[in-house]
């Protein structure tokens, strides 16, 4: 999951107040769970929850490079040299 770029504002379910992630366990990189606490001093609420990818909205251009590499290699030679053929015959622009 790395490093996200926008905060996630996170409540407790009890109170409604702001609650803060004191502890984050990942479990792999497309599951974590959260250990949680309500900032509220009247709350005190603890609990643990998941965050987990969902799906993807746009592939990385890196996973369909790599896709595309690795189709063209399992080519025979003959057919790898006939796309590249039709490659070059691309007009330029």
């Amino acid at each position: 999951m790395g490093a996200v770029g926008v905060a996630m504002r996170i409540y407790c379910k009890e109170c409604g107040g702001k609650a803060r992630i004191g502890k984050r366990d990942e479990l792999s990189v497309t599951f974590a769970r959260l250990y949680c606490q309500c900032l509220s001093v009247s709350c005190g609420h603890t609990w643990v929850t998941t965050l987990a990818f969902s799906h993807t909205l746009s592939p990385s251009a890196e996973v369909v490079d790599r896709l595309l590499f690795d189709r063209l290699r399992d080519l025979p030679r003959a057919k790898q040299r006939e796309l590249f053929d039709q490659l070059g015959a691309l007009p330029s622009g």
